[in-house]
């Protein structure tokens, strides 16, 4: 079954689920108006959580809402769930 996310930004590199989403679940980010991009969730991810929609290597940038919002602790693979085994956010520290 396909899920739905909310993408806010043209920069974001997570897009936000709108249910639960089991392992190998195609997962659809509405890009833009003509663009859809579908991504193929390889871990669990819960109810509006961040699946990661490109490979975002170890201390880059996540980005969301067009701002960064933490680095990457160690590589994220497309369609992982992105949380704080994975993301270190000055938020928080």
């Amino acid at each position: 079954m396909t899920k739905k996310t909310i993408f806010l930004h043209p920069d974001d590199n997570v897009a936000t689920v709108l249910e639960k989403v089991e392992e190998g679940t195609e997962v659809q980010i509405e890009k833009s108006p003509n663009e859809m991009q579908t991504v193929t969730a390889i871990t669990k991810i819960p109810f509006l959580h961040k699946i990661a929609i490109a490979e975002i290597p170890e201390g880059s940038a996540v980005i969301k809402y067009g701002q960064i919002i933490g680095r990457a602790t160690q590589d994220i693979k497309e369609g992982e769930h992105v949380h704080t085994k994975n993301l270190k956010s000055w938020f928080y520290t």
